[in-house]
């Protein structure tokens, strides 16, 4: 069997078997079963089902209750019938029609810039003010038209699209809460 690192376990001797020995990044190394050893802090090793004793049994799942299908069924078919209903529709409309235009016109910008600065390198040499050229200015007009992109989309989200999705959130809710049988 090999631990995480890749390296097989097995018994170690002097600092590699210590348990407080630290890694060079500071990561204190970990004894989760018997010999073996991770470095990763993030990595849970009993949800993989390595440290678990052999022979361990894993619990059963608990076998599905008829009535919590059927709420969950039915609470599915919500979601269905307000994502076919005109106003979800109405919301994705709204949407598509600022973020294709958008997403286009900006990409379109930005390869336009790309392939200027590789194309005609002389054109994009040329002196502005001082040591500023037309490279510096097309590329600090990038972070200009991103921020403006962002405040654009924003503006209109809250203007065309916030007020419509918030009554479809509530109204689903509704819906969800009234097919659970008042639960929440």
């Amino acid at each position: 069997m090999q631990s995480s690192n890749g390296r097989p376990s097995g018994s170690r001797a002097g600092a590699e078997g210590s348990a407080e020995h630290r890694t060079g990044r500071g990561q204190a190394r970990a004894v989760v079963s018997g010999d073996m050893r991770y470095d990763d802090p993030w990595y849970d090793a009993l949800a993989s089902g390595w440290g678990e004793p052999t022979g361990a049994a894993v619990p059963a799942a608990e076998p599905a209750r008829p009535a919590g299908e059927a709420r969950a069924a039915a609470a599915a078919d919500v979601y269905l019938e307000v994502q076919r209903s005109a106003a979800f529709q109405e919301v994705r409309r709204r949407y598509r029609r600022f973020v294709v235009p958008g997403v286009f016109l900006f990409l379109a910008w930005y390869v336009t810039y790309v392939v200027t600065a590789t194309a005609a390198p002389a054109l994009m040499a040329r002196p502005v003010a001082g040591a500023v050229n037309v490279a510096m200015v097309a590329g600090l007009g990038q972070f200009l038209t991103t921020f403006l992109l962002a405040w654009a989309y924003a503006r209109h989200a809250r203007l065309r699209r916030d007020r419509a999705a918030l009554d479809l959130r509530w109204d689903t809710q509704e819906l969800t809460r009234s097919v659970q049988g008042g639960a929440s």
